[in-house]
């Protein structure tokens, strides 16, 4: 994993209100996603099975937030965790976290 590709992920977690790493086949990431779709539909989802550099970038996450695992969710650029950190914030507190 390089610098480069640390500095790419820093960027979306900065640039995007809502950033979710995802992979397409994972139902905790499919929960998370609907939960997400309700709340802010422009939400930028990057499925990391689907891309080439997919592994660099779950490593990069890896490296900045300690979590190895998908889903990987960012609000405004504060690293939520998980599915169960996102289910448990619950509608109501993500909107919060979305203002």
């Amino acid at each position: 994993m390089s610098q480069q590709t640390i500095a790419r992920v820093e960027d979306l977690i900065k640039n995007h209100k809502v950033f979710v790493a995802s992979k397409t086949y994972c139902p905790y990431c499919s929960a998370a996603k609907k939960l997400i779709e309700e709340v802010y539909p422009e939400a930028y989802i990057l499925e990391l099975d689907t891309i080439e550099d997919g592994d660099d970038i779950q490593n990069a996450l890896a490296n900045i937030t300690g979590q190895r695992t998908v889903p990987n969710i960012f609000i405004n650029a504060k690293h939520i965790g998980g599915n169960s950190d996102l289910q448990a914030l619950g509608k109501e507190k993500i909107k919060a976290l979305l203002k």
